[in-house]
């Protein structure tokens, strides 16, 4: 197929994939031929006739797998991001190939070898930091992947990392199906009382576009606290949303629980085989973290306070409710979000709703996160409607430096959709290379609400804060400046990956840049300073909940990782959804984290994020990140240097380096001293 848009670079500035010519029908062939062709040039390294070199045999891995990577990081994006059947077909099929076919090059004990005699005689190599740092990091990945076991074991681990490949796959696809299956129909408008016209056109729309035209739909999100039920004020339909959200994935739609203790058990054989005590060490061991016992300080550190505050808030909430409804009912997971906001509102006049408004997508985008970027950054932001997205929905914008010096490509697909897994992510179209003379392109996926034909998107708070998130792992892609493409960008240790990100949240209320995008979107008029100021009064309310709940799901996935190499098969229990909500009670209970209404924030169920989507054993970096992160916002604000300046340090610093140093050493010569966790503790509200 010499017409397969994938079989060469692309023409397209900054090689953006040639959207317009690539169909279903390319994605295997590519597959297949990027596959050959890879294995190829491992065979031409491994039968190098000269010594191993840095360049005969570094270099040339570098190199390798152009098709294969082209194909996999356009078919990876479309996977979570415009899914149908065919492409399920396609990512149940290709996913195990694919784990066979990074283990024949992980396994190959000839390119093992040369990498190995490279290796040892790295000291007499005359390599600068960054060859340094790539071939050790080379070998260990090889090392960590089996290189070095038996041919029995390798056997069995080709085997693991086959199923496993194929079960994370259908975990995803499955948590697709269900999360779009408990969509809520609702037949009485009476039924949203609570919810503002906005919310209503868009709950309108949704329905008609699954044919369900003259009713309401309320899709969830794939966390367990749905945000709807903030406005939601029938408590039965609260009800409603919360069983169907905490109901993915167990009972009759059981399989991703079953699944989930199955993946959660290869895994703690596979690191076993590698010379783990589990999964939790295994995962771990290259990330900035080290150690279990690292992480489980810091959930050590957190849990208590976190509880304690959330309890407090528990209380506070029941009482609102009680003198409100003259009922003697206990306050349910379902009702904690919307009496959160009457207690908000009460405590501070601030309704959730009456802030959309100001927080119009286009406004927050252009004059808000953009404007942002350039104020601290330097950048500026255009958008090429003359480049297509893989999706109608999907935009195109060109990104510069401050001296007019092109920077790569950004695509925001904000737009939540039936055929889009749910959350929030960034991804990596091209990598940035000076080897390869490669710039960035990069995509931000969200999934907002889309309103009516010819309505306004109007956001909520925690939307603009996924804006300017999500954003953040943009410009950690796009300020990407290294050689190799094994460091590029975002290719840091996990619990290091959000970092960037949380730091960009900062930006959101700072003063001049809120002042900048919060207008209303029909006047135009700014947020009123008193609005502003109760906004900023109640940044910390409901902090004790926020903490649980995150809490509450990374314990949960380091108690699945963390599970010795047996299969609970082997002593007689069958690993179903009740095996599964049995171990997720006991798990969250032998922690310290059970609050009865903040359930966590996701469940064994629906926890893509561990059992589909690679951070398995690492959910904790989201709060390992926000120490770098807290301490990283104080320094911004201290001092009289000018933003831009600090920008400019920031970004040389961390931001460009991407996996070409170890980020926490990069961060405590940035910083002058280790990272402190005081000052999460003080934004949190978990100091005494």
């Amino acid at each position: 197929m010499t017409s397969n848009p994938f079989f060469a670079r692309s023409p397209l500035p900054y090689e953006l994939p040639e959207f317009a010519k690539i169909g279903d029908e390319h994605y295997l062939p590519a597959f297949e031929r990027g596959m050959a062709e890879q294995l190829a040039e491992i065979d031409a390294i491994t039968s190098e006739v000269e010594a191993p070199t840095f360049d005969n045999v570094i270099v040339a891995l570098e190199r390798s797998g152009a098709v294969l990577k082209r194909v996999s990081n356009v078919f990876g994006n479309i996977a979570g991001s415009d899914s149908s059947a065919q492409s399920d077909a396609i990512e149940a099929e290709i996913s195990p190939r694919l784990a066979a076919h990074r283990d024949s090059i992980h396994l190959n004990p000839e390119l093992f070898g040369r990498i190995e005699t490279l290796y040892g005689r790295r000291g007499e190599l005359g390599l600068d930091p960054e060859e340094s740092r790539l071939l050790e990091l080379y070998r260990l990945r090889f090392v960590r992947a089996g290189a070095g076991l038996d041919t029995d074991q390798q056997d069995r681990l080709r085997a693991i990392n086959i199923e496993l490949a194929a079960s994370e796959t259908e975990f995803g696809q499955a948590n697709s199906s269900v999360r779009n299956a408990a969509t809520l129909i609702l037949d009485d408008i009476s039924e949203l009382a609570g919810l503002d016209s906005g919310a209503l056109a868009a709950a309108a729309e949704n329905a008609r576009s699954l044919g369900h035209t003259g009713k309401w739909a309320l899709s969830l999100d794939n966390v367990s606290n749905q945000p709807v039920l903030a406005g939601l004020t029938d408590r039965a339909v609260r009800r409603r949303v919360m069983a169907a959200s905490l109901g993915r994935g167990f009972g009759a739609d059981g399989a991703n629980s079953t699944l989930a203790a199955r993946i959660a058990s290869l895994r703690a054989e596979r690191a076993v085989l590698l010379g783990y005590s589990d999964h939790a060490a295994y995962a771990v061991a290259d990330q900035t973290a080290k150690t279990v016992s690292a992480v489980e300080e810091m959930f050590d550190r957190l849990v208590p306070p976190a509880v304690a505050k959330a309890r407090g808030e528990a209380a506070e909430l029941q009482a609102a409710m009680r003198a409100a409804t003259s009922e003697d009912s206990e306050l349910r997971s379902w009702d904690w979000q919307f009496w959160s906001e009457q207690v908000r509102a009460e405590r501070v006049s601030v309704d959730a709703e009456a802030l959309r408004p100001y927080f119009e997508l286009e406004r927050v985008l252009w004059d808000g996160v953009f404007y942002a970027a350039e104020q601290v950054y330097g950048i500026t932001v255009w958008e090429r409607g003359d480049l297509i997205g893989y999706h109608p929905e999907v935009r195109v914008f060109e990104v510069f430096d401050a001296g007019g010096e092109p920077r790569g490509l950004f695509l925001g697909d904000f737009f939540t959709r039936p055929s889009k897994r749910g959350g929030a992510w960034m991804n990596e179209l091209v990598s940035q290379s000076t080897l390869l003379d490669q710039q960035p392109v990069v995509v931000n996926n969200l999934n907002i609400a889309k309103p009516a034909e010819g309505e306004a998107a109007l956001l909520s708070w925690d939307n603009v804060r996924t804006l300017f998130h999500e954003f953040g792992h943009a410009l950690h892609g796009l300020f990407s400046k290294v050689r190799y493409p094994f460091f590029s960008g975002t290719e840091v240790p996990r619990d290091f990956v959000e970092f960037p990100s949380q730091v960009n949240e900062m930006w959101m209320s700072r003063p001049e840049i809120l002042a900048n995008y919060a207008r209303h979107f029909e006047t135009g008029e700014p947020m009123p300073a008193e609005l502003v100021e109760r906004m900023d009064a109640t940044e910390s309310f409901g902090e004790g909940f926020r903490t649980v709940e995150y809490l509450a799901a990374a314990l949960l996935d380091w108690a699945w990782h963390r599970i010795p190499a047996v299969d609970p098969r082997s002593k007689g229990l069958d690993p179903d959804s009740a095996y599964a909500e049995a171990f997720e009670d006991a798990a969250l209970r032998k922690a310290g984290i059970v609050v009865a209404s903040i359930p966590p924030r996701y469940r064994t169920g629906y926890f893509a994020h561990i059992f589909s989507g690679g951070y398995d054993a690492g959910y904790y970096s989201y709060i390992w990140s926000e120490v770098l992160d807290a301490d990283t916002a104080r320094w911004f604000t201290d001092g009289d240097a000018p933003i831009r300046e600090k920008g400019r340090l920031f970004r040389r610093a961390l931001l460009s380096r991407g996996g070409s140093v170890d980020p926490l050493e990069a961060f405590e010569a940035f910083r002058g001293r280790a990272p402190e966790i005081e000052p999460l503790l003080v934004r949190r509200g978990l100091t005494v």
